[in-house]
């Protein structure tokens, strides 16, 4: 019975990973080829690379997606610690109110957050990390959640103030280095969805990497996919760099 358990489980893995994989490759397949039939070449990704506006917002696109994953930690860690130590009541209301951003229409969520922002921020790029961040909230507060539920936080925090710890001290000491696996997964599902959000960007007119693909996809289809497969590809990378350097680190005891 077990044996059979782990052939359906082995089946379905693979049709899971076919899924995503096909698809992908059949597109990365796609970029390198030429218009001379049965011919492959790294043309398209030369002319991208060569492109006066690529790299320009791919940084762009990148930090503003870092500095969301910045201010969602910033403030989702210590505030997710705080409820569970408590017990607070308004955990549910809370955890109800971050599923807000898959209820709402971008439309009405983008207009309305940014006109509650200050005058100074809604005339700078910088609101977008903020809006960002509210976005990928369904995603990030489960996956911190899920990590705090998972250690004894209460033991940690009530070691931590005996010793003489202050907040701060007992976040950044006892609570993040027992949660880094949580840690990482909300700031990979945060980073992917920041640096590949189009709709939001395009409704509050700036230009990221994402729109900049669609501006170039109404002169090249090539390039454009060749865009796309980079823009798939560079998160990963990211991420696995993320992967890397917390396994890098010292576990906590």
């Amino acid at each position: 019975m077990e044996r059979r358990n782990k052939r359906v489980l082995y089946v379905i893995s693979f049709l899971y990973l076919a899924y995503i994989f096909i698809p992908l490759t059949a597109a990365g397949e796609y970029t390198f080829k030429t218009s001379v039939q049965g011919k492959y070449s790294l043309d398209n990704y030369r002319s991208v690379f060569l492109e006066n506006d690529f790299f320009y917002y791919v940084l762009r696109s990148f930090w503003l997606s870092a500095l969301s994953v910045f201010i969602t930690l910033l403030f989702q860690i210590p505030l997710q610690t705080w409820l569970h130590i408590r017990q607070s009541k308004l955990k549910s209301v809370i955890e109800t109110a971050s599923l807000l951003p898959l209820i709402i229409p971008v439309v009405a969520f983008a207009i309305g957050a940014q006109v509650a922002m200050p005058m100074f921020v809604q005339d700078s790029v910088l609101e977008l990390p903020f809006l960002y961040s509210m976005l990928s909230l369904p995603y990030t507060y489960r996956a911190i959640d899920i990590g705090l539920s998972a250690v004894p936080l209460r033991t940690l925090y009530e070691a931590a103030r005996t010793s003489g710890g202050s907040w701060s001290k007992t976040i950044s000491a006892a609570v993040i280095p027992n949660i880094r696996g949580a840690i990482l997964a909300a700031a990979a599902l945060g980073f992917a969805l920041c640096i590949g959000e189009f709709t939001l960007t395009s409704l509050l007119h700036w230009d990221t990497f994402p729109t900049w693909i669609n501006d170039v996809s109404q002169d090249s289809v090539l390039q454009a996919i060749t865009l796309s497969v980079i823009s798939l590809i560079l998160p990963i990378f990211v991420i696995a760099g993320f992967a890397v350097s917390f396994k890098k680190e010292k576990r906590p005891i």
